[in-house]
């Protein structure tokens, strides 16, 4: 009678087995771990572990063998005390006991039963078929999206054997200076176009109420009889050439491609972008959207460098 077959059979299904007069073997779920040290993945499996206190019969054992064994259940039982009497004074006698597919049981220096669990079989039912490997670390380079469109908007060529060579690396500094040199001039650039059209328009308002106001006096004052007045014809010169459009540059591509990525990226945002051309050093402009209003591109600007990109600047064209 192989007592531990049946034993292991049962465990697969319960999580208490009780060997009467002995102890009782319990399993305890554990999830799936990974062991960094060895890159070794185990599976779900049972943990086992012995409890020399619960000896009370429960039945289960008795009943699975004697219907196994084709006796009845008290001569079972017989069998079951018999065996647990000589797996007791096998321990008692220094010796270890080992139960295949389960562990190995042993006395401690204080006559305590000590269990160690084999890990060669896996009573997780929902774990059949799986077993531990092993797997090499994987090692990537992680770029971010915001390092890979700032190397793009760079425009000059830094390779790296220069940046391995020089520890401290100035022409991105000198870049950010000349971005922010130029948003400044040209939101003054901008700020001064609008006073010169505020001031034309303002000017040709006040030339029109003039006329307007001599033609009422002349009708009122030195003329008795109803005179209707003559239709007056304004005709309001501006200078279109001092208009500007304020755009509002999301970045400078050094290919076309990207500038195109760039646009239906802003697109899916709800920004109104727009290819604007190249500039003086043949890359590819960008643009959040324009205004004709300085004021409002300004503030338009000011929302975008908060929400959108530290980065964006303001380019006014005539």
């Amino acid at each position: 009678m192989a007592l531990e077959h049946y034993i292991a059979e049962l465990l697969y299904r319960y999580s208490c087995v009780v060997v009467p007069g002995f102890g009782a073997f319990l399993t305890q779920r554990k999830s799936a771990f990974v062991d960094t040290v060895s890159n070794t993945f185990y599976p779900p499996t049972k943990a086992l572990s012995f409890n020399s206190q619960l000896t009370s019969n429960d039945g289960l054992l008795v009943a699975y063998m004697a219907e196994a064994e084709k006796i009845s259940y008290d001569e079972m039982l017989l069998k079951l005390e018999e065996s647990a009497k000589n797996w007791k004074r096998e321990l008692a006698a220094g010796e270890r006991l080992i139960l295949d597919n389960i562990g190995e049981l042993y006395l401690n220096g204080e006559e305590k039963i000590v269990f160690r669990p084999f890990d060669k079989i896996n009573y997780l039912t929902s774990s059949f078929g799986l077993g531990p490997f092993i797997s090499a670390p994987i090692t990537r380079e992680v770029l971010k999206e915001e390092v890979a469109e700032l190397e793009e908007r760079i425009p000059f060529i830094i390779t790296p054997e220069q940046r391995e060579k020089s520890p401290f690396v100035l022409r991105p500094y000198l870049k950010y200076a000349a971005i922010f040199l130029l948003a400044v001039s040209t939101g003054l650039t901008g700020l001064r176009f609008y006073n010169q059209v505020a001031g034309t328009s303002q000017l040709a308002q006040e030339e029109a109420q003039e006329k307007i106001s001599k033609h009422i006096q002349e009708a009122t004052f030195f003329d008795a009889a109803p005179v209707e007045l003559p239709p007056v014809t304004l005709d309001v010169v501006t200078n279109k050439k001092e208009v500007a459009m304020h755009h509002i540059v999301a970045g400078a591509f050094r290919f076309r491609k990207n500038a195109d990525k760039k646009i239906n990226q802003l697109k899916r945002r709800g920004y109104e972008a727009e290819y604007l051309g190249t500039n003086d050093h043949g890359l590819h402009m960008v643009t959040y959207s324009r205004y004709a209003d300085a004021k409002e591109a300004l503030s338009a600007l000011r929302l975008i460098k908060r929400t959108q990109s530290n980065d964006a600047w303001l380019l006014s064209k005539k």
